[in-house]
Parts: structure tokens; sequence; C-alpha cells
């Protein structure tokens, strides 16, 4: 089965869109989309590399595919009501960021789970080093459904998104946004170390650090709840700002 390109709430105004990580599909945040419920009507948007498979001809880097994400939220109406609260997970967070930068009228506030492209993980066996450190810590039961997941978004399109996203400083990103910022982390979590979420927050004001109290890289798969009370915590403050400015 292909995967779905958009997942949308069952009713009423959509406040969040989550944008999968690199190898994932949008079904993988079913947990995660559940946690929030009623409380914030969230949507699943894919991207190449990010839900979807890649095409040869597709441009991954993060700032081709934040243009893609803003017409995809054009597309589905995602943005009649306002801007968004956008979470991205591993890779994705580039390019939700991307989309804070290039587009800001869509966004209200970016929650940024995991976040990679770490320059000090270069050259590529550190990275690979530090990705067998953080794999030992996450749930066995979700590996048949990430491996399903990879299968069907392709390993090779995994790999083009992965060596885009690492030419791309997310501290540059940042630092050119204006956005309330949540990154978020698991303790288990050595592809975003703390003193790497410490470096993004160092990047300007208004960008906050938050660690859930178990996980490694995939909390928003293993630990949707406590993911849940941090990016509604985040909604609701960014709302009142708005509605009160």
């Amino acid at each position: 089965m292909p995967p779905q390109p958009v997942v949308l709430p069952a009713a009423g105004r959509t406040e969040t869109v989550v944008v999968p990580g690199l190898g994932l599909t949008a079904s993988s945040y079913r947990g995660l989309v559940d946690e929030l419920g009623a409380a914030l009507p969230t949507a699943v948007v894919a991207l190449p590399a990010l839900g979807l498979g890649a095409a040869p001809g597709d441009t991954l880097d993060p700032e081709s595919l934040a243009d893609d994400l803003a017409r995809r939220l054009t597309e589905h109406g995602l943005l009649a009501d306002g801007p968004l609260v956008l979470v991205g997970h591993s890779a994705s967070c580039q390019v939700v960021a991307e989309l804070g930068r290039r587009h800001p009228h869509a966004v209200r506030g970016l929650v940024l789970v995991g976040p990679t492209a770490d320059p000090r993980m270069s050259p590529r066996r550190r990275l690979v080093a530090r990705w067998l450190r953080t794999v030992v810590w996450e749930d066995p039961r979700r590996v048949p459904g990430m491996l399903r997941a990879y299968a069907t978004t392709r390993l090779s399109g995994f790999a083009r998104g992965l060596r885009a996203a690492r030419r791309r400083d997310l501290r540059a990103t940042l630092a050119a946004t204006a956005v309330p910022v949540l990154i978020v982390r698991g303790p288990r979590d050595h592809l975003a170390p703390s003193g790497w979420l410490a470096a993004l927050a160092a990047t300007r004001p208004g960008i906050e650090v938050a660690t859930v109290p178990h996980g490694a890289h995939n909390v928003p798969l293993t630990h949707p709840a406590a993911l849940a009370r941090h990016v509604v915590t985040l909604a609701r403050r960014v709302c009142r700002d708005a509605s009160t400015g």
C-alpha cells in the first residue's frame, strides 16, 4: 500500500501539522495525533523522503522541501484559519524551520523533536557511532513498523535526504526565524545530544529546550503522550499570545 500524502483531522480547524522524519510515514505518527486529540486538531503532511518515496528527480534540500510543504498546506486548505504550529522530527526539523524562515505567514510556532544535522557529528563514522548508541534504547516493539515504513519510503530517498540535511546548519535557519520554538529530545537520544540542543537554543531568544522523561530518538512513536503535553503547552501559549497581541 502506498504511503498517505496527508492525514487530516476528523473535524474542525487544523491547528498543528506534523511532518514525518526520514524514512517514516504519516501513519507512523498516529499515536501522537491521537494523543493530541480534541485539544489540538492535528494533520500529518508527508513530503518526498519525509513520509513519501523520493523519485530520482525530487530535490530534497530543506529549502525546496519547505516550499513544497507551503504549497501542500495551501492546497489542503490548512492555512485557511491562519498560521499553524509545525512539528518536525529528526531531519524534518530542518524543513519546518525553513518553512518558518521562508514562509513566516504559515507558522505560529515550531516544535523540533530530536533535530539532527549536528555538524560535530562529522565524519560519517561518528554519526554511525551515535546512531548505534541510540538505537539500542529504542522500543523493540516499534521495530517491525519502522522497517515497514522504511521499505515503503525506500532507503535511497533516506540516504539522499540525509545528505541534503547535513549540508545545512540548523542554527543559521533558526536565527532567521522569529516564532517561538520548543526543542524536545529523549534522554537517550545521542543523535540529538543535549549540547547540540543548547547550541540551537543559544541562536536567539525565544527558543526553549525540554527533555521528556524516557525515550531515545523516536519519541513521537514511543512516547507520544509525553511529547503531546509539550506540543499542547506551546500551542496554547502561542495562540494566547496571538490573541492578546
